[in-house]
């Protein structure tokens, strides 16, 4: 999908009900998913995942939820992206259990330590890295000098995790640039590295072409 008023920025669509949302959206109309997320305008199934942070009134619906998407990605072989927020644990052994060779996706906005990190690897998974990396005392830059720059893809969470020096302020994707110097110097090579490297890293898991 074009922009109208930037005609050379491509837009790419996903489908899915955040694990906020799960609450309004019962039962997860599981063939509306499939029609949507099976169609070549849909290019990821989510965002899905689990959120304990603001209510754990849910889980047990957030879980089934995040089964139902996981099984679309499956079957549209489209990937899927996670939203974590306190969950870290229940979320991996739910990827780890639907995980059958076909499941792959990313884990948005990680924060995750080294340990956890690489098993999402090993679990087919990219990691996001977002504004988060750039925080002075955030810890993600430490765990991202462990991990592989071919599993790790940029992203900014717009409107939301603005990147230092603007943290506090209205995020939006123009300061994707910052996260990228950020990993550039976490990784000790250069911004045109980190560009080149984390796009074509996108692509691929978006199953997208230049």
């Amino acid at each position: 999908m074009k922009s109208l008023k930037h005609p050379d920025i491509t837009f790419y669509k996903m489908a899915g009900i955040h694990p906020c949302s799960v609450e309004e959206n019962l039962p997860v109309d599981a063939e509306r998913l499939y029609e949507l997320c099976n169609s070549n305008d849909f290019v990821a199934v989510g965002e899905t995942g689990l959120d304990y942070y603001w209510s754990t009134d849910y889980v047990k619906e957030q879980k089934e939820s995040l089964r139902t998407h996981c099984d679309v990605a499956r079957q549209t072989a489209k990937p899927i992206v996670l939203h974590n927020r306190d969950s870290t644990s229940d979320l991996l052994d739910i990827i780890e259990d639907e995980q059958d060779g076909r499941l792959n996706g990313v884990w948005h906005c990680f924060t995750g330590t080294i340990d956890e990190g690489k098993r999402a690897l090993d679990l087919g998974l990219v990691l996001g890295v977002g504004g988060v990396a750039t925080f002075k005392n955030g810890g993600v830059d430490q765990v991202l000098k462990h991990l592989p720059l071919d599993s790790l893809i940029l992203e900014t969470d717009a409107p939301y995790l603005t990147p230092s020096p603007y943290r506090g302020k209205r995020n939006e994707p123009a300061y994707i640039k910052l996260v990228a110097e950020k990993l550039a110097d976490i990784k000790d090579i250069s911004l045109q590295e980190i560009a080149e490297i984390t796009t074509q890293n996108a692509f691929r898991l978006f199953g997208l072409h230049h």
